[in-house]
C-alpha cells in the first residue's frame, strides 16, 4: 500500500508541476484548461498555486508523511468548493459552458479532497518535532490575513491585487486564500513539522514563482494599486524567509537532521 501510494503523490505532484511550469509561460495546452482568461500576472498566479500545491504533495510522496496530505486537502476541498459554487453560478448548462464543465470538475476534485482529509487526519505523524513558537504565530498571522483579502475578495470584489481583476478572479482567488487560511490554522492546531513541513516547502514555491514577476511590475502598476503592489512584495519576502529559516537555517526545524554517533555524522 505505501509505495503505491507514494508512487501516486509523486506522479500528482509532478503533473502540477508541470501544469505550473505551462501556466507560467502561457502556454496554451496550460492556459486553455482555465475557463477565465487573463494577463500575463493572472498566469503567473495561477502558477504559483499550483507550484504551492504541488511540492507539499512531492514531499508527502518522497518522506512518507502521509497524515500531513489533511492540512492541504482540507485546503483544497474549501477551495475547490467555492470555485464550484462560483462557477455553477454563472448559468447555463454546466455540460455545455467551459464555466460550467469546470465548475462539475471542481465538484469532484472537492469531494475526493474531502475524503482524503478524512483518511489522512487519522494517520499518525512520523516527525513530531514541536513547531517553534514564532512559525506558529506566523501562521496564525497568515490566517488572519488570508481571510480578511479572501473574504473581501469573494463577498465584495474588493481589488486587492497589484493589478485589476474581473469579478471572476477576484472571486476565483479570494477562495484559494480562504482555503490557504484553513490550511495554516490546521498547522496552528496540529503543531508537529511533519504537518508543517510541507505548508512551508508549499509557501516557499508560491513566493519563489512570484517574487520575480512582482517586483519586475514595480515600473508597470497604476498608482492606485502600487500599495496594494508592495504590500504583496513584503508579505512574500517575509514568508520566503520563513520558510528557508525553518527548513534549512534553524537547527531544530531544517528538513535534515545530523545525529552524531561516536565520532560519526549520519545525515537523516
Amino acid at each position: 500500500m505505501k509505495p503505491v501510494a507514494r508512487a501516486l503523490f509523486i506522479g500528482a505532484g509532478l503533473a502540477a508541476l508541470v501544469l505550473a511550469a505551462g501556466f507560467y509561460v502561457q502556454l496554451p495546452w496550460a492556459t486553455g484548461t482555465w475557463p477565465w482568461p487573463g494577463g500575463r500576472l493572472s498566469y503567473i498566479f495561477v502558477a504559483s498555486i499550483l507550484a504551492a500545491a504541488a511540492l507539499p504533495v512531492l514531499w508527502i510522496g518522497v518522506s512518507g508523511e502521509f497524515a500531513a496530505a489533511a492540512g492541504g486537502a482540507l485546503n483544497l476541498s474549501i477551495a475547490y468548493a467555492g470555485v464550484a459554487v462560483y462557477a455553477l453560478g454563472q448559468g447555463g448548462s454546466p455540460a455545455v459552458t467551459p464555466t460550467g464543465r469546470f465548475g462539475l470538475i471542481c465538484v469532484v476534485v472537492s469531494v475526493v479532497c474531502a475524503a482524503l482529509f478524512l483518511w489522512s487526519r487519522r494517520l499518525p505523524f512520523h516527525d513530531r518535532r514541536p513547531v517553534p513558537r514564532h512559525i506558529r504565530w506566523s501562521f496564525v498571522l497568515f490566517a488572519m490575513i488570508l481571510v480578511g483579502v479572501g473574504g473581501k475578495m469573494v463577498l465584495q470584489g474588493a481589488q486587492l491585487f497589484p493589478w485589476p481583476l474581473t469579478e471572476a478572479h477576484a472571486a476565483v482567488y479570494g477562495w484559494i486564500f480562504l482555503g490557504a487560511a484553513c490550511y495554516f490554522l490546521y498547522s496552528v492546531a496540529m503543531p508537529v513539522m511533519g504537518n508543517a513541513t510541507g505548508q512551508l516547502l508549499g509557501f516557499l514555491a508560491y513566493d519563489l514563482v512570484l517574487i520575480v514577476p512582482f517586483a519586475q511590475h514595480l515600473d508597470k502598476v497604476t498608482p492606485a494599486l502600487r500599495i496594494n503592489l508592495w504590500v504583496y512584495l513584503a508579505v512574500l519576502v517575509f514568508s520566503a524567509f520563513l520558510a528557508l529559516h525553518a527548513l534549512g537555517l534553524y537547527r531544530a526545524t531544517r528538513l535534515w537532521r545530523i545525529e552524531r554517533h561516536g565520532a560519526h555524522a549520519v545525515l537523516q
